[in-house]
């Protein structure tokens, strides 16, 4: 009997949605799979993924599956919130923990299931950047797939720290202050949905930078 799975993805723009409907149509024959915008559209079944989603799913929805389950960019509980894999390579981050884990009320608390690591170079821009993380998400929901009814979540061991939401003003750049000083904020920086900028004589411009 075929799965049923729940993608619960709140962003139509994002673009990992190209990778989640590649994987849908990957996984047509060992499951019934959607992708949905809204949790009021969610009836339950056996797994509901959350990626780049940005509510809060109460658990009277999460009950409605067999697993609920989230994938954050961050080795956790360090870096629980919004937008882990930008701040961390803002910080100076070459190596980052992409961690798949349990749904539960508290931000990015449940219980660990499986990690996969991304290593960087330094040179890599948003969309390679995207595209590594990407991959590793869509490895993390194949092993759920393969391996949660038989393996066992860990707890998260530690003291917790938290990143937050990053806002359009982020992406604002000094124009009076070295190029090098910009460049982690160049490289995470959407270009189409939060675009790097700076402010000049009255006037606000996008910059948008590509490798040669």
């Amino acid at each position: 009997m075929a799965l049923k799975v729940d993608i619960l993805c709140t962003d139509a723009a994002h673009p990992v949605n190209t990778w989640l409907e590649h994987w849908a149509a990957a996984n047509r024959r060992r499951a019934v799979i959607a992708i949905v915008r809204d949790d009021s559209e969610l009836s339950g079944g056996d797994f509901l993924f959350l990626i780049s989603c940005h509510q809060i799913v109460g658990r009277h929805v999460r009950q409605r599956y067999r697993h609920s389950l989230v994938i954050h960019a961050s080795d956790l509980p360090r870096g629980r919130g919004w937008s882990p894999l930008a701040w961390a390579i803002l910080e100076g981050a070459n190596e980052v923990v992409v961690t798949m884990l349990n749904a539960e009320d508290a931000l990015d608390s449940g219980d660990i299931w499986a990690q996969r690591r991304l290593c960087f170079d330094g040179t890599e821009l948003h969309d390679e950047i995207n595209s590594r993380l990407f991959d590793a998400e869509i490895a993390l929901m194949d092993w759920a797939l393969d391996h949660c009814d038989i393996a066992t979540a860990r707890a998260q061991v530690g003291e917790p720290s938290y990143y937050a939401k990053r806002k359009p003003a982020d992406s604002e750049i000094d124009p009076a202050r070295p190029l090098v000083e910009a460049f982690e904020l160049l490289r995470v920086a959407d270009p189409n949905r939060y675009p790097a900028f700076f402010e000049f004589r009255g006037q606000k411009y996008r910059i948008r930078i590509e490798k040669m």
